[in-house]
């Protein structure tokens, strides 16, 4: 355990020392281009693209690449940009990558580059928002492009610069997002050696950097149960095989995984019912109830344990109650966790902290919530931090919600956004 803690001291020295030696202006740099990456933001939030469908905003980004004088490959993952910067010199390939699709959600604002754009999501026509704060994750990499383009001489390797489709999911029956961009060898020729990457955050003030090491976002597993049972009219209970009343004990003895299976003092965890489906009339007991649901977690143990203990109730409680059940886990797809890897966050800690400032770079708790950068992450050593849009005269109670559509995230906070990308390249490069 003393080795241990020797061992992370000392990198953590040495990260600091290297961190210092870098000599470029970073900060005059990003405010050189910082009117630039808020005219991007601008364009891609009036004009959003839904999963799988960012055409349009893959070609400006290659576009812009292309100008840069990046090689740069289209169409991975179906539309993801992907764009190498080479030195010349021998190094380490560091990766760097943004998210850019939309969600189906309309925009209530009164800004002068809202969204008024439609789209198509699961057969239906719908508004078309980032509501998530993508269009920021795009514009502040191809600040970070410009940047390390310009300042190409004083790089030791490669940079590969990664826009990737679909992370919020792809439709109904497509496969996309960092998942298929890991199998078409996105991480490969050349291979990748870390790879760092961004969230804007609504509800954390601008000019400040949260981060953790470790499991940071959940993995997400949804999973689909039917209880099967035998239909009876309403009044003759007894005739029946209730896959309702079953369902119920279900969901009942399924909060128990988390509540009496789990250590919580460890890592919190979840699973949740989010529909349940069956029947359509007062007075009749259906023959059969579907339930969709989510389970989340933050370290491999947890998740391995939920695995064994929801088939294994799934299938106790129905067979007392005489009905029959499937369980399908995963069901469609699924996320590993988001893990940051504890010797590069070490090593990049300095780095955040000489970029944001010590007092404005904040250990965070881990969420709930889920990022298909862990796929990355599953391949190569990984740092996914959180950097602030919240104005600093808005209250955190007041600030509104990513996924909804009065969600806002002011322009100033980029620019923080394109120092860390450009800093976490420039010392992973000294360092290595």
């Amino acid at each position: 355990m003393y080795r241990k803690m020797l061992s992370i001291a000392v990198a953590g020295a040495m990260s600091l020392s290297v961190a210092s030696a870098n000599t470029v202006d970073v900060d005059a740099l990003a405010s050189k281009v910082e009117a630039d990456v808020i005219s991007w933001r601008h364009h891609f939030h009036e004009f959003p693209e839904l999963s799988n469908r960012e055409f349009k905003t893959a070609e400006y980004v290659a576009s812009y690449l292309k100008s840069l004088g990046l090689q740069v490959q289209t169409g991975v993952a179906k539309t993801g940009v992907v764009a190498i910067l080479d030195s010349g010199k021998p190094g380490p390939v560091v990766a760097l990558r943004a998210d850019m699709d939309g969600l189906p959600v309309k925009e209530e604002s009164a800004l002068s580059y809202r969204s008024n754009q439609l789209g198509e999501y699961n057969g239906k026509e719908v508004p078309v928002m980032h509501a998530c704060g993508h269009d920021t994750h795009m514009a502040m990499l191809m600040g970070a492009a410009k940047i390390l383009t310009d300042i190409k001489g004083e790089l030791k390797g490669k940079v590969k610069f990664i826009f990737q489709p679909a992370e919020e999911g792809a439709p109904a029956g497509e496969k996309g997002g960092a998942e298929v961009m890991v199998k078409e060898g996105v991480l490969k020729n050349p291979d990748v050696d870390a790879i760092f990457g961004l969230h804007i955050s609504a509800n954390t003030d601008v000019g400040t950097v949260r981060y953790n090491s470790g499991g940071t976002m959940a993995a997400v597993d949804p999973f689909k149960i039917v209880v099967h049972g035998k239909q009876a009219h309403g009044a003759y209970p007894w005739k029946s095989v209730d896959p309702i009343v079953t369902s119920a004990q279900m969901i009942m003895s399924i909060q128990t995984i988390v509540s009496r299976e789990l250590k919580l003092i460890d890592d919190a965890a979840v699973v949740s019912i989010g529909s349940i489906h069956g029947g359509n009339r007062s007075n009749i007991i259906p023959s059969e109830v579907e339930m969709v649901g989510t389970i989340r977690t933050l370290n491999k143990a947890a998740r391995e344990h939920i695995y064994e203990a929801l088939p294994r109730k799934v299938k106790a409680i129905a067979e007392s109650m005489g009905a029959e059940a499937e369980l399908t886990l995963p069901l469609d797809y699924y996320y590993p966790i988001t893990y940051n890897d504890p010797e590069l966050t070490q090593q990049m800690l300095p780095t955040m902290q000489r970029t944001a400032g010590v007092e404005n770079t904040l250990l965070s708790k881990p969420v709930t919530g889920a990022e298909d950068f862990s796929f990355f992450q599953e391949q190569v050593p990984g740092l996914y931090v959180w950097v602030g849009g919240k104005p600093l005269d808005v209250s955190e109670e007041d600030s509104p919600a990513h996924h909804t559509p009065e969600f806002y995230v002011d322009d100033s906070g980029m620019k923080l956004g394109v120092k860390l990308l450009t800093n976490f390249t420039l010392d992973y490069m000294a360092k290595h």
